[in-house]
């Protein structure tokens, strides 16, 4: 089987080992009475993986923008070409002029500067838990420095200092992780204020003293507390003589019309925030990466920490970040962007595509990914039975649906419109 000719590509791309594997799994469903002897050499040739790794492309019908489990924000076609270009040999440490060493990521970090002009530092880690984890362990953890004035020289505390963090905001971040755990693991102390749905700047007023190593504002990005709350904003704590980190989570870096109650990096720096962080892939619309933002001296500080090292990012996510940052609308912006209008044409022509027994729909879509939490974003998309469902996901090229009702439902909210010629031709092989 392996002197097949027609292995020989699959033989370049995939490696003798992986070839092996298929052509051993095919041959033992002949054994098994599965398929019949004669065709083995066929089904080996269409079982052949097309690339090395088991990711498999997959089209977001759901209506969730960012869908943690499709792996949140699909990257621009110009991140996708810096994901190309980083995987070979680059300068990113080095400096071609001199041939000395360069900073590591310096277009980068001037990229995420440029965008966010109200931040005296930036600093860029391997997602946004890393973030928020840095700052504590900085300011707070086991080895942390005192709450002198920023930029000011203190002595290290062991032992940890206190974080000083509303009750309503200690949340779950997805996946049974737990933000007092997370911050309680790196030496830090918490110390709550106020009840589940109201806090006062009183409360704040109290908490902070000598020990206090930063106080901590949280968006609850994956829920809303609605009825008899209160929460204060990070403008009327800025004052209270320690750093205030401000974790807006979706990694919006100015405002939006469309999503006005979210959070974002400009305005929470204008309010007085001393470190903003967030997350690269989600409202950002780039690669997995935590974004530090914030007072240039505590970002230096950050930066210089021994723990920087171990949750730095690689070549590969510098490149894809600053591509997104500088070049054109990334498809979450677009797609969030896009006019219901414009969605109920594409609905129209793709049930068109697919035929009986495809109908128009209206369906209401979301942000998803710990971002614009209760948001409802009007959209169009075609429905069809719902036992298609399973169907589309099991196709060779996997489609994942939204059920609602007893319907299969193809929200087009989620979809890039390159993909409509790829999910009609899904759907009618699911029909087929």
């Amino acid at each position: 089987m392996l002197a097949d000719a027609r292995l020989g590509p699959a033989l370049a791309t995939l490696g003798r080992a992986r070839v092996k594997e298929v052509v051993v799994a095919t041959q033992e469903r002949a054994r098994a009475g599965e398929i019949a002897p004669e065709a083995v050499a066929d089904e080996v040739v269409a079982a052949m993986p097309p690339t090395a790794a088991s990711l498999r492309p997959v089209v977001n019908a759901t209506g969730v923008l960012l869908h943690t489990n499709l792996g949140r924000a699909p990257l621009s076609p110009a991140a996708r070409d810096a994901l190309d270009l980083a995987a070979g040999t680059t300068d990113v440490e080095l400096d071609l002029a001199t041939g000395g060493r360069g900073r590591r990521g310096a277009g980068t970090m001037a990229a995420l500067a440029a965008a966010v002009p109200d931040a005296g530092g930036v600093h860029v880690t391997n997602n946004g838990a890393a973030a928020l984890i840095l700052a504590a362990t900085a300011l707070a953890g086991g080895d942390s420095q005192g709450s002198t004035p920023i930029g000011e020289r203190s002595s290290t505390v062991r032992g940890g200092r206190e974080i000083v963090i509303a009750r309503g905001e200690m949340v779950e971040i997805g996946d049974g992780f737990r933000l007092p755990d997370l911050l309680e693991s790196t030496g830090a102390r918490l110390r709550e204020v106020g009840t589940t749905n109201r806090v006062h700047r009183s409360d704040y007023e109290d908490a902070v003293g000598p020990e206090t190593g930063m106080i901590l504002k949280v968006h609850p990005s994956n829920f809303v507390v609605t009825g008899f709350t209160s929460s204060v904003p990070v403008s009327a704590l800025s004052d209270l003589g320690v750093p205030v980190v401000s974790d807006i989570g979706s990694g919006l870096l100015a405002p939006h019309p469309l999503l006005p109650d979210e959070p974002d990096a400009a305005t929470e720096l204008r309010a007085g925030a001393s470190l903003v962080t967030a997350s690269g892939d989600k409202l950002l619309g780039g690669p997995q990466a935590g974004l530090l933002l914030g007072d240039a001296d505590l970002v230096h500080r950050l930066r210089r920490h021994p723990l920087a090292r171990a949750l730095r990012v690689d070549k590969l996510t510098l490149a894809a970040l600053e591509a997104t940052l500088r070049g054109p609308t990334p498809p979450v912006r677009a797609l969030l962007e896009a006019s219901v209008e414009s969605l109920h044409t594409r609905a129209t022509e793709l049930a068109e595509q697919i035929g009986t027994p495809a109908t128009v729909v209206e369906c209401v879509a979301q942000v998803g990914g710990g971002g614009a939490p209760g948001v409802e974003l009007a959209s169009a998309g075609v429905a069809l039975p719902v036992d298609l469902a399973v169907r589309l996901r099991d196709g060779a090229d996997p489609v994942v649906a939204h059920v609602e009702q007893g319907r299969c439902v193809l929200d087009l909210r989620s979809v890039p419109p390159s993909e409509d010629a790829r999910l009609a031709a899904a759907a009618r092989a699911a029909l087929g």
